[in-house]
């Protein structure tokens, strides 16, 4: 595979596993001399990261890089910094993680820098430490094109309740900056009521509810992450009797960020509008691919790769962003879609 790499000298290196797999080597080698990685997933709450745990768990289990047992925090940064720890025990040579408070993860990250254990972050960048490579796609990108969708399908005008992530991330922060900066700019006169839901679905439908209470009007939704916004949302829309086709007068339009599958169906069935696909099968396939380079002592520099993305220079290391696409009506049966692969294929 050709990314643009060069050779490093003498480079420490990846990942060391967790309790999900079954594994129960205790040292990063094994015991047979391969330098093993640990791999912490970050929740099991979310349709989304439960399919890229599956991809993970078969990436490792077919070609990937040796690697300790699984571990999931469970979205608790104590939780990871108490993997991390232990992987550091276990004499991982280099970790797998995607904190999902991006600010809290900086120490335990200084001290795998301090030990020489390269890291890759997944989905999530974090806000200060140095990382071998972050593996996501451009957050600011999915806010934009889903202020584009519904500012072109409501006509630049309405209102817009977005359900926000957790703000101490950094992915929610850029879907929400990214967002709001499109909206006020392109799209004056909507609304947008925006509601932080720390990614929790019970959350996101409470406060939906009391906007429409409040806004009856309501004219369209964003959803930051349909893996755990999707059911609660369509469920209260439906007990209210608010879900009409698209087209139709009262139909609420809905922009969803994820590409799981239960959101290509109801975008089939005119619940929702569109989403923005995350490959959580390219998230798990380049994080074992960029925690193997580590381990081989490779380096990277921005720019284009072979695989559709770009990598760019962020502080403490580098970032390859992977595409992203909008998915509507008119490419929801394409077959290039991880989610589409799964219905065709089963779970991996």
């Amino acid at each position: 595979m050709r990314v643009r790499t060069t050779m490093a000298a003498g480079c420490a290196v990846l990942l060391a596993a967790t309790v999900l797999t079954g594994c129960n080597r205790e040292s990063g080698d094994g015991g047979d001399g391969a330098a093993r990685v640990g791999i912490d997933l970050p929740r099991s709450d979310s349709d989304f990261w439960n399919s890229y745990q599956q991809y993970i768990e078969k990436g490792v289990r077919d070609d990937g890089p040796a690697a300790l047992p699984l571990t999931n925090s469970q979205n608790d940064i104590s939780r990871l910094v108490a993997h991390v720890r232990a992987f550091t025990d276990q004499g991982a040579r280099a970790v797998v993680m995607a904190p999902q408070d991006t600010g809290a993860v900086a120490e335990s990250l200084r001290t795998l820098e301090e030990r020489k254990i390269p890291v890759v972050s997944v989905d999530t960048r974090p806000d200060r430490g140095k990382v071998y490579m972050v593996v996501r796609a451009d957050n600011r990108a999915y806010g934009e094109k889903a202020c584009r969708f519904l500012g072109e399908r409501l006509g630049g005008r309405g209102k817009v309740a977005e359900l926000q992530g957790d703000l101490s991330s950094i992915n929610g922060r850029d879907r929400s900056e990214a967002f709001k900066q499109c909206m006020t700019e392109r799209y004056p006169r909507i609304r947008v009521f925006e509601l932080a839901t720390d990614w929790k679905g019970d959350v996101a439908s409470a406060k939906l509810q009391a906007t429409l209470a409040a806004h009856p009007d309501l004219d369209g939704v964003y959803m930051q992450a349909g893996g755990v916004f999707l059911q609660p949302t369509l469920a209260l829309l439906e007990r209210k009797g608010l879900i009409e086709p698209p087209g139709s007068a009262g139909h609420i339009t809905i922009v969803s960020n994820d590409g799981i599958p239960e959101e290509l169906d109801a975008i089939r069935s005119g619940k929702i509008d569109a989403t923005v696909s995350q490959p959580a099968d390219l998230y798990a396939k380049y994080a074992l691919f960029y925690a193997r380079a580590a381990l081989d002592g490779k380096t990277f520099r921005p720019g284009p790769t072979d695989h559709g993305s770009t990598i760019v220079r962020i502080p403490g290391g580098l970032e390859d962003q992977l595409p992203a696409p909008l998915v509507t009506r008119k490419n929801v049966d394409d077959p290039r879609l991880w989610a589409n692969q799964l219905e065709e294929k089963g779970r991996p």
